[in-house]
């Protein structure tokens, strides 16, 4: 299979957003995104104080704004047809006067502009003026969004890409089970799983591989135990015990795009009230894969899976809606909660995951990646969810 997104369609999506702009009167567009930037250019790269911009001129010439440490890296990556580059930040003279240079050099003056910020911001130090004040716009309109939004359905190669994120996913999670044992630190499995799963990854799939990120990894987080009731816990260096629950994480990364595969497992012993939990958090997350059709509003999913909980009277133990879309980040939009109307379409990514916490025993999560299709979905993770093979000896 191919690993990475092919030159034509990047180019398709920049006609995308062209076209969209032309739709709405807007003659050109300015963004700072550094994730939009990666969708519409092909180019990664690590957002710091020096800022960067993709802007697209009113003839619909694509153009980057880059400090000069990345100009022969954005050269060989980026699909843009021009580069524009400064010395450094600050600088004896400021960034933003070469942009101004650079946008008026391209027509921006006295154009409706779309933003999707008034201007660059970083919290590495960065200050500098936005972006209505370098030039004479004839008006400055938000597009803030509207790059998500192009990004919510996935095309083929992008869908693929997501696929094969979980196939490695799923081998580091493997790992991780495999070498969780009493005794152990979370620290010590995490870097064992990790670090031989990103071994075969990276042997397996040749040179022609770019994670445009963190290739592969699992694991707890913190969520061990009776910690792991804090369903966002960072790392404690916790050390797992018989009679345990923890929530365990795997993640993959090809080409920028990625998944999330999440399962409850018992380290040994699976008491009455731990397994009561984890068989109503089956239930939930089975009632939210088929509360998934296209055309119903994602708060569908979110509104029966509060009934769920409501009639076995544990709604109070849940923090946290049933999932969110993935690609880019690990984290996009829309959401699977009552606030959400937007709707369900082939071809969207997301995660399942709905969740119990319950304190003094801990969390009970199950995350899996679907994706939405005509019938209604697909599951994209497949390791186990019985409670049997969840179990840690």
């Amino acid at each position: 299979m191919r690993l990475s997104i092919p030159e034509s369609e990047i180019k398709s999506r920049q006609s995308k957003l062209f076209s969209s702009l032309q739709e709405k009167g807007i003659d050109a567009a300015i963004l700072f995104s550094a994730t939009d930037i990666f969708y519409l250019t092909g180019f990664n790269f690590r957002p710091s104080e020096r800022p960067i911009a993709f802007f697209i001129d009113p003839q619909e010439n694509t153009h980057l704004l880059i400090p000069h440490l990345e100009k022969e890296h954005a050269e060989e990556y980026a699909y843009v047809q021009n580069v524009h580059y400064y010395p450094e930040y600050p600088g004896v003279r400021h960034p933003m006067d070469y942009m101004k240079k650079s946008l008026i050099d391209a027509g921006f003056q006295n154009k409706v502009i779309g933003l999707d910020t008034e201007g660059y911001s970083s919290p590495k130090g960065y200050k500098g003026s936005n972006v209505t004040d370098l030039i004479d716009g004839q008006q400055f309109i938000s597009i803030k969004g509207w790059i998500e939004e192009l990004r919510q359905i996935k095309s083929i190669n992008e869908i693929e890409l997501i696929k094969e994120s979980c196939r490695w996913g799923n081998l580091a999670h493997r790992l991780l089970h495999k070498y969780s044992k009493v005794g152990l630190s979370e620290i010590e499995i995490s870097g064992r799983a990790t670090l031989e799963a990103t071994t075969t990854m990276i042997e397996t799939l040749g040179k022609e591989f770019l994670p445009h990120g963190e290739p592969t990894h699992a694991f707890y987080r913190g969520q061990i135990g009776q910690h792991s009731y804090f369903p966002h816990s960072q790392t404690q260096n916790l050390i797992l015990k018989e009679r345990d629950n923890v929530v365990s994480q795997s993640e993959s990364t090809v080409w920028g795009y990625r998944s999330e595969l999440e399962r409850t497992m018992f380290v040994g012993e699976v008491s009455k009230e731990q397994e009561k939990y984890y068989r109503l958090v089956q239930q939930a997350q089975k009632i939210a894969v088929d509360s998934i059709k296209p055309g119903q509003p994602f708060s569908y999913v979110e509104k029966n899976v509060r009934d769920f909980y409501k009639e076995n009277n544990v709604e109070h133990l849940t923090l946290h809606h049933t999932g969110h879309n993935i690609g880019l980040l690990n984290h996009e939009a829309p959401f699977f909660d009552l606030g959400d109307e937007r709707i369900m379409q082939p071809g969207m990514v997301a995660t399942v995951e709905p969740a119990l916490y319950v304190k003094h025993i801990g969390g009970f999560r199950n995350s899996d990646t679907i994706l939405i299709t005509e019938e209604g979905f697909e599951f994209l993770t497949y390791y186990p969810r019985d409670l049997e093979s969840l179990i840690i000896q």
